[in-house]
């Protein structure tokens, strides 16, 4: 005697009723028949060489590279500003060096005042380039220096 549940059911319930007791069936194979597994390719002593190889590297190697790249990272905007010749170039310099104390939160600061245009700075002297030590004096020749030396005397 048929209910009536089972008789509203469509007939594809069927084949996935089958489908799923043969996925089970290959499941429970799969774990029937399991090989040992192998975390390495290396066994023994290659493994334990390897290990001891890996171990200098992360301990020694890494924070150096670590420390150099943050450092090179840090001096960026100091090199800017003296590419640049930018008038506040040392106050720049001494963030960077502040930067690298306090853990790296001045250097946003610094980059972004490495690449600004010293408005301010223009206003009062006439230029936004540092022309100290030499940078926008044109060169002098000494013949034309001792020239004016001579009629300055007389």
């Amino acid at each position: 005697m048929k209910t009536q549940h089972s008789a509203t059911q469509p007939a594809a319930n069927a084949p996935r009723r089958r489908h799923g007791r043969f996925a089970a069936l290959i499941a429970l194979a799969f774990l029937a028949f399991t090989s040992s597994a192998h975390a390495s390719i290396f066994q023994g002593e290659t493994l334990d060489a390897i290990a001891n190889g890996i171990s200098w590297v992360v301990l020694i190697i890494g924070p150096i590279i670590g420390i150099v790249a943050f450092w090179m990272v840090h001096i960026l905007p100091e090199k800017i500003a003296e590419k640049k010749k930018h008038p506040q170039a040392k106050a720049i310099q001494c963030v960077c060096l502040l930067s690298l104390c306090f853990g790296g939160l001045l250097w946003p600061f610094a980059w972004l005042w490495a690449y600004t245009k010293p408005v301010l700075h223009k206003m009062a002297y006439g230029t936004d380039v540092d022309e100290s030590h030499g940078h926008g004096e044109k060169p002098v020749d000494e013949a034309h220096a001792k020239s004016t030396a001579a009629t300055t005397r007389s």
